[in-house]
């Protein structure tokens, strides 16, 4: 792989991030990073420049002098990928560059990479919201140097999240959501709850797609949307909040005093 240059940004869920990453595999140094990861809950949209126009200026590169723009793709949240795409896209068409889009659950599993905990084999559960989790599967490939996909990421409630048949660890925050309902977890190594999307695991990702040859064109990047529907009704919220009152309710005791016969 020759040198690369890459400004990758990511707001899939209530964080900011955006770095810069310089790579050349001629060298003996690692990938130069300088990353923005801000906590900016649904308000990304309006740190996402002043932070890209920082890192760029901390790396000492201009726009003009990377190689392509990396974003979190999804899944995730659709505001949030709606605003990494679109400024992907334009910051794309202004500089004549192209883009590559990087699954933010791969991203993930990345992260949990980095950490060096467990075998290689990731299972990746983020909370989704509305109940339900976006969950994937993936082992790294110590020949290809890069993941393998087992499991495509899939949108389905918490207990129907699958553990793989192999020992593995779970990067995501789902079970931090969910607890015991996401039971794939107990057969976990380890639960890596901070291994989420963020801009340097997104740029690690697609400087590997970048050399295989994966950018496209600005006008063909698109978030990924797993979910079609992005609210519950009045009447869906209302079934889940008496469910849980209901469950967190102690049991009446019978009306004369005692237990079933």
């Amino acid at each position: 792989m020759s040198s690369i240059t890459l400004l990758a940004l990511d707001t899939s869920t209530e964080f900011c991030s955006v770095a810069v990453y310089r790579h050349d595999p001629a060298s003996q140094a690692s990938a130069l990073v300088v990353e923005r990861h801000l906590d900016t809950g649904p308000v990304s949209s309006t740190h996402i420049l002043p932070a890209a126009r920082e890192v760029l200026r901390e790396a000492g590169v201009t726009l003009a002098q990377c190689d392509a723009i990396a974003f979190g793709a999804g899944p995730g949240s659709f505001t949030g990928l709606r605003t990494a795409c679109g400024v992907a896209q334009g910051l794309a068409f202004g500089a004549g560059l192209p883009v590559v889009p990087v699954g933010t659950l791969l991203a993930c599993a990345q992260a949990a990479r980095a950490m060096r905990v467990g075998t290689g084999r990731v299972l990746v559960a983020l909370d989704a919201r509305m109940n339900e989790a976006y969950w994937a599967d993936y082992q790294w490939d110590d020949v290809r140097g890069d993941w393998r996909e087992v499991q495509a990421p899939s949108l389905d409630a918490a207990e129907q999240v699958r553990a793989p048949d192999a020992e593995f660890v779970v990067a995501g925050n789902a079970v931090t959501a969910f607890g015991e309902r996401l039971q794939a977890s107990a057969r976990a190594l380890a639960v890596l709850a901070d291994a989420m999307p963020r801009a340097r695991y997104v740029a690690e990702l697609a400087a590997r797609a970048f050399a295989r040859g994966e950018a496209i064109a600005a006008d063909q990047a698109m978030p990924v949307y797993i979910r079609n529907k992005v609210a519950q009704t009045t009447a869906e919220r209302e079934a889940i909040k008496q469910a849980a009152s209901q469950a967190a309710a102690p049991s009446a005791p019978p009306a004369n005093g005692k237990g079933a016969s």
